[in-house]
């Protein structure tokens, strides 16, 4: 008898969109847990080099928490290739201006940094409220581990 592994298409993806609330979560551990549905690795048809996860609107994006003094000591370099061009901000100042990008640049750093990446980041919607914009898409609630 024949075994073979069972590798998805792109076109076969089930893909849902689910509604994680960030309200007193931690930054690093929702992170993860939104990278793994981002990427699918919540469902059983994982395949590593296929796009099947699903669409992750998160709310609340202000209200996340960082553990210990990272708020203030935790640094997020950007360089514009100038001379000179560094710039670096700390988690806080990143929290008071845009919370989205603090929580997007964590997301970003999990999955894989090529093509399939980019592709898996776009289905990754943050709002720093409780109020977005995809109620047509009618989100399912999904209840973050920690």
């Amino acid at each position: 008898m024949k075994k073979s592994t069972y590798s998805a298409k792109a076109d076969e993806a089930q893909r849902k969109w689910l509604l994680v609330d960030l309200k007193g979560k931690i930054l690093g551990r929702a992170a993860t847990e939104i990278a793994n549905i981002l990427r699918g690795k919540h469902k059983a048809t994982f395949t590593p080099h296929v796009d099947t996860g699903d669409f992750v609107v998160a709310i609340n994006a202000a209200q996340i928490k960082l553990t210990g003094n990272k708020l203030l000591d935790k640094k997020y370099y950007n360089h514009s290739t100038y001379i000179g061009g560094m710039k670096i901000k700390s988690a806080e100042q990143i929290m008071e201006r845009k919370p989205e990008d603090l929580i997007r640049r964590a997301v970003k750093g999990m999955i894989p940094h090529n093509n399939l990446g980019h592709q898996v980041i776009k289905k990754l919607k943050i709002f720093s409220g409780a109020e977005h914009t995809h109620a047509a898409q009618t989100p399912v609630n999904y209840e973050l581990k920690n």
